[in-house]
């Protein structure tokens, strides 16, 4: 499940989600750049030599350029809604 972040803008970027931990983070960083956005991480540098999540710690927050942010969340609640699944009859071409 993707949380949504507070509204938070740093350098005209602005946090649209918080992800539990690295692999989390670089899941949804990845989705997002293959929608052709932009993203920045921002987290204690706990969770690069820990990999866990303890009442916030390796928490990470995933940030886009602000005239992407709209965009952003879109994506990501459609994705966590599901409607980006693929049907069991969608071709897929390996």
């Amino acid at each position: 499940m993707i949380r949504s972040s507070r509204e938070a803008t740093l350098d005209g970027h602005t946090a649209v989600c918080t992800a539990d931990g690295e692999i989390h983070a670089q899941q949804v960083r990845a989705f997002l750049e293959a929608h052709d956005i932009p993203c920045r991480l921002r987290g204690e540098a706990l969770r690069l030599t820990h990999g866990f999540t303890v009442d916030g710690l390796g928490q990470v927050e995933i940030l886009v350029p602000d005239d992407h942010a709209e965009r952003a969340r879109s994506l990501l609640a459609a994705a966590d809604a599901g409607d980006l699944r693929l049907g069991e009859d969608t071709d897929v071409e390996t």
